[in-house]
């Protein structure tokens, strides 16, 4: 039986910082897909739903529905949400938790195989990173258990302890590199019970100065600020980039 994996959820999923040549998004769920026709000897069709900047409740409503409605039925499902909300001033847990457990268990009871990740930890290259880092601790700590106690893998990026090195963050400090998603991909193959290979440890990060410091805010935290004061996601007019099923190709990395 050939294997069809359906990767929903935001800048994470979608591949943000992995952009291939052409400045299109790769990114782990891509990986992922690569890698699973190199371990596997089935074909490999896959869909990535995902769209940057999207909140926890909108990938349920829209992108579950869409993932869980193909032809065929999924064999594999990834999911990963709650960072935007994160992001946010008023967010309840409690709900976050509810929504990522209900995903779950309609997955679960369609049969498919499930995996749900915690995004990798950003925050120590963010302004108020403490404040980011403790809600999505938070999270992650609850529904670890409850996400394998319903049958599903659960593949903890955010305590990883390699990924919060600068050397696998974008120059926006928010979005994983290549070496970072890399680096998740592994995590998931590995979750899903194969063997990797061992991956080199990643770039170096540039030392940080005053000017750089500025550049920084200007060309990344001042547009995200005012994406907030007005109303609009990053995200705005996006389409998935995987919308049907796509046949994977193996590649080389």
């Amino acid at each position: 039986m050939s294997i069809r994996y359906v990767a929903i959820g935001d800048s994470f999923t979608e591949g943000v910082g992995d952009e291939r040549e052409d400045g299109t998004p790769r990114g782990w769920a891509d990986r992922v897909a690569e890698k699973l026709t190199r371990v596997q000897d089935e074909p490999v069709h896959y869909a990535n739903l995902a769209i940057r900047g999207r909140l926890l409740g909108p990938i349920i409503d829209e992108q579950l529905d869409a993932a869980l409605s193909l032809e065929p039925t999924p064999t594999l499902i990834s999911f990963n949400g709650g960072g935007n909300d994160m992001m946010r001033p008023r967010q309840s847990q409690e709900n976050l938790v509810a929504l990522i457990m209900g995903a779950v268990e309609r997955c679960r009871a369609a049969g498919i195989d499930t995996v749900v990740l915690s995004g990798a930890d950003p925050s120590g290259g963010l302004p108020l990173g403490g404040l980011v880092r403790k809600r999505a601790g938070l999270l992650t700590a609850a529904i670890s258990g409850l996400v394998e106690s319903a049958g599903a893998t659960f593949v903890d990026a955010f305590n990883d302890p390699e990924l919060p090195a600068p050397g696998y963050w974008s120059a926006d400090r928010l979005h994983l590199n290549s070496a970072g998603h890399k680096r998740v991909s592994n995590l998931v193959i590995r979750g899903l019970g194969y063997e990797t290979g061992d991956l080199p440890a990643p770039p170096a990060a540039a030392r940080r100065t005053p000017r750089g410091e500025a550049l920084y805010y200007r060309e990344h935290v001042l547009p995200w600020i005012g994406r907030r004061l007005t109303g609009r996601s990053s995200g705005d007019g996006r389409a998935a980039k995987f919308g049907d099923w796509t046949p994977v190709v193996p590649a080389a990395s």
